[in-house]
Parts: structure tokens; sequence; C-alpha cells
């Protein structure tokens, strides 16, 4: 492991090839790139759609593909790949097929862990096509018990006993979406902590996605080893409770323009915070934010972001976390491929590999 510089884990979207409830629900072959390629812009000067360069259009089942993103990530310093794992209860998974393949093939040759999405998928959240209040459910996240969690962890074993897998303090990074869903956060984590132990495994950092700074000190979030302090979803909503910051989204839906709207320059002073200097609050690198591919114009839009502006956030967040010990020096890159979210680092046509090597001549500095 490297350990003069910052670990970069960058969150990764597997969503980026056909599958089968995917098609009945929006129509044969709908992948990510589907709600890319028809987003439009809302505003003078609003950047979209979205066009890849490098790596074109891809299909996420092609290991040439996984490579090449491999590649890119290691020009830009990222330590490990965070694949968004969807485990619905009852066995039932979701895009689980290329983290099955990078373990079967052993390739590509880059960490990884894994990010429990925990969270049910509605139709709203996936296409500008359906309204914003729709509440329809795709697929439920359920808890079932037990029997469920032990089913959970024994079918990652595969992944938990790769070489390759991402490590914290000698054990092994599993990330959780959101914490405060777990029925029961202490059983799961006594539990997988037991079933590792069980497999000869060194046992796991349970790291939370925490979107409030005041609830850093409170149950569930003090039972994980550390937390991710996610400042993004402040931005648009401001403070306030999530019943409060809820119903100001609903009503940005009634307008027929983005009211959600925020430049860049002022966003990434939002991202700074005297917690990350705690050894266990880990902080965000966020390249861009635009939602509207997936929203329309109730989306959260981000604007004028450059590779110059990115660097700048990048050496603020690196200043906050440079006194702290070197095992600790985790930031999350959010994100390598979310492209549907304008939150992405692979190159494009306006910028090329501008954020790549911005994030590299940062981490030399």
């Amino acid at each position: 492991m490297k350990m003069n510089k910052a670990k970069i884990i960058a969150f990764y979207l597997p969503q980026f090839h056909p599958i089968p409830e995917n098609d009945e629900w929006w129509g044969k072959g709908f992948t990510e790139w589907t709600n890319v390629g028809k987003a439009k812009p809302l505003f003078r000067g609003h950047y979209q759609p979205r066009v890849p360069a490098d790596l074109g259009y891809y299909d996420l089942r092609l290991p040439e593909v996984r490579e090449a993103q491999a590649e890119l990530a290691r020009k830009a310093g990222v330590d490990a790949f965070c694949y968004w794992h969807y485990w619905f209860g009852n066995g039932k998974q979701l895009l689980e097929t290329i983290m099955q393949d990078v373990v079967r093939l052993q390739k590509p040759d880059f960490p990884f862990c894994l990010g429990w999405a925990n969270h049910s998928w509605e139709k709203k959240n996936w296409s500008n096509d359906v309204s914003r209040l729709n509440r329809e459910t795709l697929i439920k996240q359920e808890y079932p018990g037990d029997e469920d969690i032990v089913l959970h962890f024994k079918t990652m074993l595969p992944i938990f006993k790769d070489k390759r897998y991402y490590k914290v303090h000698g054990k092994l990074l599993f990330y959780i979406y959101d914490v405060e869903e777990l029925p029961n956060p202490s059983q799961f984590f006594d539990s997988w902590q037991q079933l590792a132990i069980e497999h000869n495994l060194p046992g796991f950092y349970f790291v939370a996605n925490c979107t409030n700074k005041t609830l850093l000190h409170n149950t569930p979030y003090t039972l994980c080893d550390g937390l991710h302090l996610n400042l993004k979803a402040s931005n648009f909503l401001g403070k306030g409770t999530k019943w409060r910051r809820k119903w100001r989204r609903r009503f940005s839906y009634l307008f027929p323009f983005p009211t959600n709207i925020l430049s860049y320059k002022k966003a990434i002073k939002k991202w700074e915070d005297e917690a990350f200097k705690q050894n266990n609050i880990y902080p965000s690198i966020i390249p861009n934010w635009d939602h509207s591919p997936r929203s329309g114009i109730s989306g959260s839009i981000i604007y004028g972001s450059t590779p110059e502006l990115f660097a700048k956030h990048i050496k603020r967040i690196l200043n906050l976390i440079k006194n702290k010990k070197e095992e600790d020096k985790i930031i999350f890159l959010q994100s390598w491929n979310e492209w549907a979210e304008g939150n992405y680092m692979e190159p494009d046509l306006k910028f090329g590999n501008g954020y790549i090597n911005a994030l590299k001549e940062c981490l030399k500095g």
C-alpha cells in the first residue's frame, strides 16, 4: 500500500450494461448511457449532454474496457475502486455480474472494495421521463433477518477472499450507503465480524456514508469504524431536518426550470470541514455534480466545474488531512464513472484527461 500520499477510493457504478430487469422497466437495451445520451442543456452554459472520449459508450461486460478503466485510474493516482453493490435481501442482487467477472478472471489487477447501496429503487430515480412525484418502487430493499445476513456474507465470500480486496488498518473495507436503514446495525456488524473469523478473514472495517455533521456522534454512526462525511447533499437544500429537506425537494418539482443549482466555485467551499482532521472521518473530492440526465429540471446541478477548479478543491482537502495518521489519509472520490450524475473522472470530449491529470498532479505535490 502507498503510504506517503492520500489514499483515493473511487466509487464505481456497474450499470453500463443491459440486464433483464432494466429491459423490463425501461425498454430493451437500457443502460446508464441511455440517460446520458438524451440529456439536454436546461440553461445558458449548461454542459449537457456529456460525451465520452477515450473509452466511448462502453459496455462493462468487455474485460478490455475494465482494463482500460484501471489503467486510467492508476494514471490518476486512484488506489481502489469501490464497486456499488446491490443486495436487496433474500439473495436478490442486481448488476452483480461485473464484480463476479473481475473476481473470476482475476483482471484487472487493481484493488477494489464493495459499497452496499442499501436502498430501494424507485422509478423516478432512474429516468427524467417519469414524474419526480412518482413513488412507484421497482425493487424494495429488505432486511429479512439473521439468515439473510449470513447468506449475504457467504455470497460475497469469494470477493472478500480475493487478494486485491482493499484493506484499511489491516481489515476489509466495506462501505454502507445508509446505515440508519439497517434494522439492527450491531447485529449486522457483529455477525459479519464473527463470520470473518470463521473463514480466516482479517475482519471488516465498516465505513458509513453520513450526510449530516450533527449525526457523527449518534448511533448508529458511532458503531462504525469510519465515517464518510458526505457534504454534497446539503449544498442545494440547505440545513434542517430530513423531513424539511424532502419537502423542499418536492416543491422544486413544480417549477418549469431548474431551481437547485449552484456554482462549482461556491460548492467546493461548502465541501470543506474541520471534522476531516479527525482520523476516522473521511472527506470527498467531487469533480462535478449534475443529476439532470436522470431528474430533468428537478435535478440538483452544479455548473462551472473545470480541471483547474477541481485541482483547487483537491488541494484544500489534502491540506485538511495532512496531519492525520497515514493509514487514515483516505479520500473518497465521487465518482469514477457516474456519467448520469455529471460526476465522473473518465475523459470526455470537452476536457479530455483534464480531471485525471489534475488529480495526478495534486497527489504528486
